[in-house]
């Protein structure tokens, strides 16, 4: 059909150049000349393939004019309403008068209501007693022969009022059409063989290309937009979080450590062998490899000392120790495992000694230390990385998640130090109303869950966990007496889904996520 069209007009501009008025063609198996606007936009689509090649070149002309709704085509056949209101009431004095709810049941509810007061403006009808009676004889119905010029010539004569009052009784309604004069172009054909686009092997091959037509190459058109890379929402979220820290003056901690030691992941942070978190059901364990390198010698005794029989005020788990226990391997649970290792690198110039990337001693320290220097430097870390929980995924718990953590290490810290940290982290990260909460857990005493109140969702939200890490973990590192550390955690993911209005993580995370949505998503600033 497309390529007939094509070939029609090319035959017509060769015969009688231009072609003033499209509407003047016949589109082949269609009787009548292309009048319609559907005719006219089929032409279009022809027209616009000729374009491209340069065959021809073509003006726009925009049409304007009216067509009869489903009620203007009802009143072409039946006549209007006060035609038809007048048509019901019997003669003045012929008859008893037409009472309304009669006049309903003969000419319909519409009609009754619109064509009464058009009747009786027109002083076609008057009111009789109850009822309503003919004022005359005969009428002409102006609004029938209007409506049926208007759908014979799309047009009225009486001119743009008349066709103003025919719209506002929503009779007919505007329509825009459009026809083009067509003129022959720069490349002017009546052959309509598509021009290659390509050149290929086999026209190579073959020699083809020597008589091939190519089409021309648009160096002006726009080439298709690129879809470059766009940063995760966790992504923005984690670069403002770790700016916050960056601002504090901490110092970010290798956290590439996915799989870790059951002793550096638990027993190193006082963590008693038995607890419920070192389960099948809370943790994911390898099984090739299974088992871990020895820690080091003598951390590793201080740690089961610690646990079996206490020590440093504490009197320990008394619960038997298994070395297989500490030397299995797991996706860590928290990065706390990380920050326990740091923590114990810190401790090696307290201790005297020079440690390797992985935690074994390789000599004494390498500066010797003036006199009542103990080695202990403050320091201040903080991680943003993976963790794992062998958790029952939902829409807001999954296998796999975040941990943002920040440590502080020094001399005479208090749990007040802590708090007061906390407010003014937290505030910058927009959080202002905090409360705090006693809680428990292995490896700091004392411990406080951290709340927000959530000023959309009208209530108050954990937000984190915190505490004192316990002398039982700090001491066997080799820290001196009277340093103290204090650590906290958040989620990344709960402060990224309500930043971002995400009710299920799995939109935000995993193979739910919408890629479209990763690129319009804007940045958020704290």
């Amino acid at each position: 059909m497309a390529e007939t069209l094509q070939q029609l007009i090319l035959d017509t501009l060769e015969k009688s150049s231009p072609i003033h008025d499209t509407r003047t063609l016949t589109i082949p198996g269609q009787p009548s000349p292309a009048a319609s606007a559907d005719a006219q936009i089929t032409i279009l689509g022809a027209l616009n393939s000729l374009l491209s090649r340069e065959i021809i070149r073509y003006d726009t002309h925009e049409t304007i004019s009216h067509v009869l709704t489903p009620e203007g085509a009802q009143i072409v056949l039946e006549g209007s309403h006060e035609a038809r209101v007048w048509a019901a009431c019997p003669a003045k004095g012929e008859g008893a008068p037409i009472s309304p709810g009669e006049l309903k049941a003969r000419v319909g509810d519409e009609a009754a209501k619109v064509g009464q007061g058009r009747a009786f403006k027109s002083g076609w009808i008057a009111k009789e007693g109850a009822g309503l009676v003919k004022l005359v004889g005969s009428i002409v119905d102006t609004t029938q022969l209007q409506l049926r010029e208007v759908d014979s010539t799309g047009t009225l004569e009486g001119g743009e009022k008349l066709l103003a009052e025919l719209r506002k009784r929503k009779l007919i309604v505007q329509k825009k059409g459009q026809w083009f004069a067509v003129h022959k172009g720069s490349s002017f054909t009546t052959s309509i063989a598509k021009p290659e686009t390509d050149l290929t092997v086999d026209m190579l091959t073959s020699g083809a290309w020597k008589t091939s037509t190519f089409k021309k190459y648009n160096f002006e058109a726009d080439g298709i937009p690129t879809s470059g890379g766009a940063l995760h929402p966790l992504l923005k979220v984690r670069e403002e979080i770790r700016n916050i820290f960056l601002e504090m003056g901490f110092e970010e901690m290798p956290t590439n450590t996915f799989v870790e030691s059951g002793f550096w992941c638990f027993d190193a942070l006082f963590v008693p062998q038995q607890h419920p978190a070192r389960e099948l059901q809370d943790t994911f364990y390898l099984s090739d490899p299974s088992t871990s390198l020895p820690p080091p010698s003598d951390y590793y005794k201080r740690v089961s000392a610690v646990h079996v029989d206490g020590g440093y005020g504490s009197l320990g788990y008394r619960a038997p120790w298994s070395d297989d226990e500490s030397r299995k391997l797991l996706l860590r649970t928290h990065t706390t495992a990380s920050s326990a290792a740091m923590l114990y690198k810190l401790a090696a110039r307290c201790r005297g000694e020079d440690i390797d990337d992985e935690g074994r001693v390789i000599g004494g320290a390498g500066k010797a230390r003036e006199e009542g220097d103990d080695g202990f430097r403050p320091a201040k870390l903080f991680s943003i990385d993976r963790v794992f929980r062998n958790e029952t995924m939902d829409a807001t718990h999954l296998a796999e998640f975040h941990q943002v953590e920040g440590v502080v290490a020094d001399r005479g810290l208090t749990l007040a130090d802590l708090i007061g940290f906390m407010r003014v982290w937290f505030n910058k990260m927009g959080l202002t109303n905090l409360r705090f909460k006693p809680a428990y857990n292995p490896y700091t005493e004392p411990s406080l869950e951290i709340f927000a109140f959530h000023p959309m969702l009208r209530k108050w939200v954990e937000i984190g966990n915190s505490g004192m890490f316990r002398p039982e973990m700090l001491a066997p590192m080799g820290f001196p007496e009277g340093v103290r550390v204090h650590g906290w955690g958040i989620g990344l993911e709960r402060p990224t889904m309500i930043r971002y209005g995400i009710s299920n993580i799995r939109t935000l995370v995993g193979h739910k996520t919408s890629i479209e949505n990763v690129e319009n998503s804007p940045a958020v600033m704290f």
